[in-house]
């Protein structure tokens, strides 16, 4: 399986696991962290930094990403340790710029959607 099969194929588990909790997925923020994999931490970090300036401005994108990005920690966890540690630390990172800088029902939507 090449890498944009796998990325294809990884997306659409996680949309259909998202689904199951209630949520329908509006990006491909999930493939593009997998397709990203391929150079390392590195390149998620290359990749997280381009997403956090691209869609930040957007409510809805922005807490996708950040449910993609605490999937994948849980997708690496005991099998890559080095992914799992850059998804965890990215996801701190996102997940506290939402907490500081969101406010009314921005916040709560954010809640909601990531609880």
């Amino acid at each position: 399986m090449n890498i944009l099969q796998q990325a294809a194929a990884k997306q659409a588990a996680f949309t259909r696991y998202m689904a199951s909790c209630g949520y329908e997925t509006q990006t491909t923020f999930y493939a593009d962290l997998t397709i990203a994999e391929m150079d390392g931490p590195d390149g998620v970090r290359e990749t997280y930094a381009r997403i956090v300036k691209d869609w930040r401005g957007n409510l809805v994108y922005y807490t996708e990403f950040v449910l993609a990005l605490n999937n994948k920690i849980w997708e690496h966890y005991e099998h890559n340790d080095a992914l799992a540690k850059v998804y965890d630390e990215l996801w701190r990172a996102a997940d506290k710029w939402a907490c500081d800088n969101l406010t009314g029902d921005d916040l709560a939507y954010y809640y909601e959607t990531t609880d």
